[in-house]
């Protein structure tokens, strides 16, 4: 078993081994325009995941795989080059769902926004149910019961002297 920070730079290496490669190397008309997303080894180095993109069409993504299932073994061979470690791991190339998941939640967005618009559009027009001011406001004894400045307890002397 590796260390998990060797394994985590060996993936960080293979991404970018992956991506020059296919940028510089590999010429393939069918190769849409591929970004190299994410690359994970495991823990005894003998498998890598490539995540990969492609914008474009469907028929682009579909071509774009091929290519790559293609040319694994000389992706690999540029891998093991690059890396020197005793053992290349095998790699497997999976399609990131990233941008769908990132379409998904703009559709999410739009539609959180278009609702807020009609809430908004709803409550200019609203008028409370109660009164405008529905919240209580303390009551002033002071005009009830004079001015308040009793605080020496002089009233409360003349109560006792009246029993």
């Amino acid at each position: 078993m590796a260390d998990p920070a060797r394994a985590r730079k060996i993936a960080d290496r293979i991404k970018v081994i992956v991506a020059e490669y296919l940028e510089f190397r590999l010429k393939d008309e069918r190769l849409g325009f591929v970004t190299i997303t994410d690359a994970r080894v495991t823990g005894d180095l003998q498998q890598a995941s490539v995540f990969y993109t492609v914008f474009g069409s469907n028929e682009d993504r579909a071509a774009t795989a091929e290519v790559l299932e293609a040319n694994k073994g000389r992706i690999r061979s540029a891998v093991g080059k690059g890396i020197g470690i005793r053992l290349t791991p095998s790699i497997e190339f999976i399609a990131d769902a990233l941008p769908e998941g990132a379409a998904h939640l703009e559709d999410l967005v739009a539609q959180t926004r278009a609702r807020d618009e009609e809430l908004a559009r709803a409550a200019a027009n609203a008028k409370p149910a109660g009164d405008a001011d529905p919240y209580r406001k303390p009551v002033d004894r002071s005009e009830d019961e004079g001015d308040g400045s009793d605080l020496t307890g002089a009233g409360v002397d003349a109560d006792v002297d009246a029993r």
